[in-house]
C-alpha cells in the first residue's frame, strides 16, 4: 500500500484536517477502487489498516481498496457523536459540522483526487465514539455510503446520565434509528468484545456495550433489515476496548464488506 498524507482546510470545522490515504499500486490495480473512510485515523498504525488491507488484497481475498484515515484532534469529543443531538454533558456539539465536512468537503476531495474510484463500494468505519460517528453519518447519507462498520461502538451515547429518571429510551443513536423515516439502503457490520467493559447498568449479567449493540441490531430489524443479509454481528470472546482487539477483527470486516468477486 502506498501511504500519502493529505490536508484539507475545512470551513465547517474551522480547522485543517490531517488525512493518511492508503492506496494500492494503481499501475497494477484495475479500476474501480472501492473506498473506506476510517475515523480516528491517528490510530491507523495500531489498527494495522495498511498491512491488513495490503495482505488481503495480495492474497486475493478482497477487491482493490483505498483507505482514508481521518485524524481526530483535541475536538474529538465534540466532533464525534450523533449530528444535532449532544449527549448529557454537551459532547458531540460539533457532530453536525463534522458530518458536513465528510459529505461536502472530504468526499468531493477524495473523488476528485482519486479518479479511479469509479462506481465501487463506499464504506465508513470507526471504533468506539468514532464508530458511533461513522454509523450516524452513513445511516443518514445512504446516497454516499453502502456499508458502515462499528468496532466497540459508543452506542451508550445518551441524553441523560445513569441515575434517577434514566431509561434506555435516552440512548441517542437508538432513538435516531427509530425516528428516521424509511429504510436507508445500507449494510451494517457491528463488533463488540466480551471484555469491552465491566459496567452492567441493568444487572442482567451482560456488559452494557453488548446490550447496547444488540439493541441497535433490534432497532434495525424493526425497520426491516435482515440478518445475515444486511447485518453482521461479531462478538469477540476476550475482545477488549483497545486497538489490538479491533486490529484482530479488521480482516473479518474487510472480507465481509469488500470480498473479491469470484467468477465461474
Amino acid at each position: 500500500m502506498i501511504k500519502t498524507p493529505h490536508q484539507i482546510t475545512s470551513a465547517f470545522l474551522n480547522r485543517t484536517v490531517d488525512l493518511e490515504v492508503y492506496a494500492p499500486d494503481q499501475a497494477a490495480t484495475p479500476a474501480p477502487l472501492h473506498l473506506l473512510l476510517f475515523n480516528d485515523g491517528q490510530e491507523a498504525q495500531a489498527l494495522q489498516l495498511a498491512e491488513t488491507s495490503a495482505k488481503l488484497q495480495a492474497d486475493g481475498h478482497i477487491e482493490p481498496l483505498l483507505i482514508v484515515a481521518i485524524k481526530a484532534n483535541e475536538d474529538r469529543l465534540q466532533e464525534y457523536g450523533v449530528a444535532g443531538v449532544p449527549d448529557f454533558q454537551g459532547r458531540g456539539a460539533k457532530a453536525s459540522a463534522y458530518t458536513q465536512f465528510i459529505v461536502s468537503e472530504l468526499m468531493p476531495y477524495i473523488k476528485d483526487t482519486y479518479k479511479t474510484l469509479g462506481h465501487g463500494k463506499c464504506g465508513f468505519a470507526g471504533c468506539s465514539l468514532g464508530g458511533l460517528s461513522a454509523f450516524d453519518i452513513a445511516f443518514n447519507h445512504p446516497d454516499l455510503f453502502d456499508v458502515t462498520a462499528v468496532f466497540s461502538g459508543a452506542f451508550w451515547w445518551r441524553k441523560k446520565d445513569i441515575g434517577p429518571g434514566y431509561s434506555d429510551q435516552d440512548r441517542i443513536l437508538h432513538q435516531m434509528i427509530r425516528q428516521t423515516k424509511g429504510k436507508p439502503e445500507l449494510k451494517f457490520w457491528i463488533m463488540t468484545g466480551t471484555e469491552d467493559e465491566t459496567a452492567d447498568r441493568n444487572h442482567n449479567f451482560i456488559i452494557d456495550s453488548i446490550d447496547d449493540a444488540i439493541d441497535v441490531i433490534k432497532e434495525l430489524l424493526k425497520k426491516g433489515y435482515s440478518r445475515p443479509h444486511d447485518i453482521f454481528y461479531y462478538e469477540m470472546v476476550g475482545g477488549q476496548h483497545h486497538p489490538s482487539s479491533w486490529a484482530k477483527a479488521l480482516p473479518c470486516f474487510l472480507t465481509w464488506a469488500f470480498a473479491k468477486k469470484r467468477y465461474a
